[in-house]
């Protein structure tokens, strides 16, 4: 979808931490998307990521909007790194109401027995555990928010199985760890949901998805497009906002449909779109 243009206040005074908030190579990434828009909607947005220069486009975008952001740099899968940047976002937020948690990255491919142990290590240090150490930092916080909400960025290969060895895994305990939140901290008026893209084109994906995977892609889900980041940021609204008071421990794929059509369906489609364009 095209970047919003129309806003209407509907995280004024709020205040946000996004983890993974820059985006690798040109264009806008789901961090990116899900800052801004908050940011445009009225929200003070502490930007958390790796390198200070993918934030600080982030940042570019959000003040040329004039919206609200600072960019805090460091290793969100190191606790140490993490507890820091959240004690200093949360001195300059004075508070928080929102936690998204974004950071992901894709590794592990292949058979089990084949995948180094190291590289396992390392999508579960980033794809779980900074979750883990950013919820457990900002908890205080939240508990005495204003919004009091977390949205964890998933994917659609925690729900469905795509043969990795790493990444699915993780990102299905994200789930699991959402709804653990949900249970644990429900009865404190903090509610915890998740977003599951799929099938997402953002400059991460781009780089490694071209030509006839991109047409799969597409052809494969039931609305036949790809979807973007800012399809992801306006489910993290939503998800974050008022307008869900009553939503907490979900998971909502935003994925065109891929997780719900059959196989036989699918590959129905993927065909018959192959063979109109041959």
């Amino acid at each position: 979808m095209p970047q919003p243009q129309t806003f209407h206040g509907r995280m004024r005074g709020w205040r946000a931490i996004v983890t993974g908030a820059g985006t690798l190579g040109e264009g806008v990434g789901t961090g990116k998307a899900i800052a801004t828009l908050f940011a445009a909607e009225g929200a003070k947005v502490a930007l958390f990521d790796l390198d200070e220069a993918r934030a600080q486009t982030t940042l570019d975008l959000i003040t040329g909007m004039n919206g609200e952001a600072r960019v805090f740099t460091g290793n969100v899968a190191d606790p140490q790194d993490a507890q820091r940047m959240t004690k200093e976002a949360l001195q300059w937020l004075g508070g928080l109401d929102t936690l998204v948690n974004n950071i992901g990255i894709g590794a592990g491919a292949g058979q089990l027995h084949l995948v180094p142990s190291a590289d396992i290590d390392k999508v579960l240090s980033v794809n779980l555990g900074t979750v883990i150490n950013m919820c457990r930092e900002a908890m205080p916080a939240l508990l005495k928010g204003n919004g009091r909400s977390i949205i964890n960025i998933a994917s659609v290969a925690g729900i469905l199985a795509h043969g990795n060895s790493a990444y699915g895994p993780s990102k299905a305990a994200v789930i699991q760890l959402t709804a653990e939140l949900a249970v644990m901290y429900g009865r404190d008026g903090i509610r915890a949901n998740c977003v599951a893209p799929g099938h997402i084109l953002t400059p991460m994906v781009e780089a490694y998805v071209k030509g006839e995977g991109r047409r799969v892609r597409s052809a494969i889900a039931p609305i036949g497009v790809e979807g973007d980041a800012w399809d992801i940021a306006q489910a993290a609204l939503f998800l974050a906002g008022p307008e869900s008071r009553f939503i907490t421990g979900i998971t909502l794929p935003v994925d065109g449909g891929v997780t719900i059509v059959g196989p036989l369906a699918a590959y129905e489609s993927v065909t018959q779109e192959a063979s109109a364009q041959g």
